[in-house]
């Protein structure tokens, strides 16, 4: 079973040009992230994950990190509008010019404290 960590990150999930949504992630693990969106987004859907990991996990700058996932579960609790999104990364690539970090074992390093 793949550890999942609790961490509310910044994230934007971008679905194509005209829509893009400004979350934050409910949890994160090394295969996939969940997120809640204010729509349902089918199941399959590939989309564009940036999330940005502060400095008190990355122990430097903070570090921006774009995953591409595709949507493999939707789950809508009433009488929330907000409906919660699982998506299963793909491939991901850092956003930073200077180094770059090890997004497993930021997360981690994260657990341990």
């Amino acid at each position: 079973m793949m550890r999942r960590f609790d961490m509310r990150l910044p994230a934007v999930v971008r679905l194509d040009q005209d829509n893009e949504f400004h979350t934050e992630t409910q949890n994160v693990s090394a295969r996939g992230v969940f997120f809640y969106l204010d729509r349902p987004v089918p199941q399959g859907t590939r989309c564009e994950v940036t999330l940005t990991f502060p400095p008190h996990i990355t122990l430097t700058d903070a570090v921006r990190v774009r995953f591409t996932a595709r949507v493999i579960r939707v789950e809508s609790p009433l009488p929330s509008l907000r409906i919660g999104t699982a998506a299963m990364i793909e491939d991901y690539e850092f956003l930073r010019s200077n180094g770059s970090t090890d997004f497993l074992s930021a997360l981690q390093r994260e657990a341990a404290n």
